[in-house]
């Protein structure tokens, strides 16, 4: 098994960019940083663990159908600390598109 999860990318315009992430028990993002703002919808209840750039690492819990929002700058490495998969859907704002 891959140490990085699986993304696939469903949409992609000069509006936003439209991410699914699976993971496996263990799994990762690996390191990146967020270009633009971003909204995360969890697919199923996930159990993160968010490394960041200071060294500093917290947890996170989002239950299935829940979201959150993000400033562009993060920069991280999350993990799924669950013995279950983890799915979520990431939506990223392009500058000078911001929807209303």
């Amino acid at each position: 098994m891959s140490k990085i999860c699986s993304s696939i990318l469903l949409l992609d315009d000069e509006k936003v960019r439209v991410t699914r992430f699976d993971f496996d028990p263990r799994q990762e993002t690996g390191w990146h940083v967020h270009k633009y703002d971003y909204v995360v919808t969890a697919i199923t209840d996930c159990f993160m663990r968010l490394q960041h750039q200071d060294g500093a690492e917290t947890e996170s819990e989002v239950a299935a159908g829940n979201a959150y929002i993000r400033d562009a700058g993060v920069h991280q490495n999350v993990i799924n600390i669950s013995d279950k998969k983890m799915s979520f859907i990431e939506i990223e704002f392009k500058e000078n598109h911001i929807i209303k």
